[in-house]
């Protein structure tokens, strides 16, 4: 069972940048691929972005597109999400996910279906 703890949140204005650790208690999570998604109240959980477990693939929400990247350091067993240019309708939790299912794999999912690990989650919030 891997474990996955989100750090990073906050409280950004408008333009500000943030950038979300997601930690894995295993050693076997650096070959999965690994995912952020995010909810905002009243709305279901979304796509953000993904990477395959060696970091060469990575996908990402329209939404974010040119203003996010994800990244990941498995000497750490750690994944990453820059945010830039942060907008009010990223205000969200954002959660980290992994894919146990995707070992070494080419392509990352981007269903949170896909995901059987996930952290608790940790808030962000962007002021207008």
């Amino acid at each position: 069972q891997v474990q996955l703890v989100e750090s990073g949140g906050g409280l950004v204005q408008a333009g500000g940048s943030l950038r979300l650790s997601c930690a894995a208690s295993e050693r076997t999570a650096s070959n999965y691929a690994m995912g952020w998604f995010r909810q905002a109240p009243g709305e279901e959980r979304k796509f953000v972005a993904a990477t395959n477990w060696s970091g060469d693939n990575t996908y990402y929400a329209d939404s974010v597109k040119g203003r996010f990247t994800i990244s990941r350091d498995n000497a750490k067993n750690t994944v990453y999400l820059q945010m830039n240019s942060l907008k009010p309708e990223d205000t969200a939790i954002y959660y980290c996910a992994a894919d146990r299912t995707s070992w070494r794999g080419v392509v990352p999912g981007t269903g949170a279906y896909e995901y059987a690990y996930w952290g608790q989650g940790t808030q962000v919030t962007v002021s207008s």
